[in-house]
């Protein structure tokens, strides 16, 4: 069984979007992540914004990028439901940081916050659901 089929047997709630949805969904996402994290990245290396502005948006990457490892290669969905809320809750943290600085990008990325906090909804659901 691949990780995705494993995925695809799980219990979800009635209102999850269909596995198809994921990745256009973060196509667009990554996007908007990779424009406004490297605008926040080259705002800290040319010292315009302290450190302390950008390290949420460094902790926000390692936590997304931990996500699909956890859910998927480990098939752990309480592992993936501890991140999603370190997703989110390193996400909120950068957006509230970075707002002083550069309010657009906390706008750009209000996409990404409301699909973090769906997404969250999602993953705490299914392991609510799939808890043994």
């Amino acid at each position: 069984m691949n990780n995705f089929t494993n995925y695809a047997e799980l219990i979800k709630p009635t209102w999850a979007p269909p596995s198809w949805l994921f990745g256009p969904v973060w196509s667009v996402l990554y996007v908007i992540i990779i424009l406004s994290f490297g605008r926040v990245f080259i705002m800290a290396f040319q010292k315009t914004i302290p450190f302390m502005v950008a390290l949420p948006f460094i902790l926000n990457i390692v936590f997304n990028l931990a996500f699909t490892p956890l859910q998927f290669g480990l098939k752990n969905n309480m592992l993936a439901a501890v991140d999603i809320l370190l997703v989110l809750g390193t996400l909120v943290w950068a957006l509230v940081a970075i707002y002083p600085h550069a309010r657009a990008i906390t706008f750009w990325n209000l996409p990404y916050l409301i699909w973090v906090c769906f997404a969250t909804t999602v993953q705490l659901s299914i392991t609510y659901l799939n808890y043994k």
